[in-house]
């Protein structure tokens, strides 16, 4: 049986651009090791961006066997991954309209390091649902956070079986969109994926990526109000709803 790469990443960023993290994680011989990192002043797309590059680098430099399966929940990561970036290269690092590619520090980078690795790897890069409940990416999301707001974090760097323990399930997921256009299920729109969670605690309303976060803000708190919301529209009439409730 061919040996599977597995791979998680995500980024994070308090402001756009703002302070910022990036998370991964890779699975590879039974074994997990967890990445992440920070920068004071970045984007949240450079830092999807770089959870992808250290996650290449390491693998690389440990240099596992087998087909290599990317998990992201950034449509421009996947695009500009599996896609944009060659008509990127072959124009001089420019865009359709002869401006400067974004980010194209990064996407030498992923592109170098994705064309040597393909020398030895099949490389497939999938889209997962982020913020739904996916326990390998709800993970990944939870290393960029914590790097980002310099959280003390204990990576986890040992075996397989034990990972899944302290994770209480399966990393793996089958709600996803591989590279090559594969549709998933739709779903409803309970199990869609959160824009955001939206709290309100003494008055002051709050926008929190993760449910994790709002619910440290609003757990135990008496009179603590919260609703996950699946679009920025959405969000928005919520705010002015409750801003409109406290006077």
């Amino acid at each position: 049986m061919k040996e599977t790469i597995t791979v998680f990443t995500d980024g994070s960023s308090r402001g756009n651009p703002g302070r910022g993290g990036w998370g991964a994680v890779v699975i590879a011989e039974g074994k997990v090791t967890e990445l992440g990192g920070r920068e004071d002043a970045t984007t949240n797309n450079r830092m999807e961006m770089t959870a992808v590059l250290e996650a290449l680098l390491h693998i690389e430099k440990k240099k596992y066997q087998g087909e290599l399966s990317i998990h992201t929940d950034s449509a421009y990561v996947l695009q500009g991954a599996t896609t944009w970036m060659y008509g990127w290269a072959r124009n001089g690092w420019k865009t359709k309209t002869g401006d400067d590619v974004l980010n194209q520090d990064i996407w030498k980078e992923i592109s170098n390091a994705l064309f040597r690795l393909k020398q030895k790897h099949d490389v497939v890069f999938v889209k997962v649902s982020g913020h739904s409940g996916h326990i390998g990416n709800e993970r990944v999301d939870a290393i960029a956070t914590a790097c980002a707001d310099k959280e003390q974090f204990l990576f986890f760097s040992g075996a397989f079986t034990e990972y899944e323990k302290l994770l209480g399930g399966s990393v793996h997921t089958t709600d996803v969109t591989k590279s090559t256009g594969t549709k998933k299920k739709s779903s409803s729109a309970k199990n869609a994926p959160a824009y955001s969670y939206v709290s309100m605690v003494a008055g002051a309303i709050h926008k929190d990526k993760t449910w994790a976060v709002c619910e440290k803000r609003v757990k135990g708190v008496k009179g603590a109000r919260f609703k996950k919301v699946f679009s920025k529209s959405e969000e928005d009439a919520l705010i002015k709803e409750w801003k409109g409730s406290v006077h």
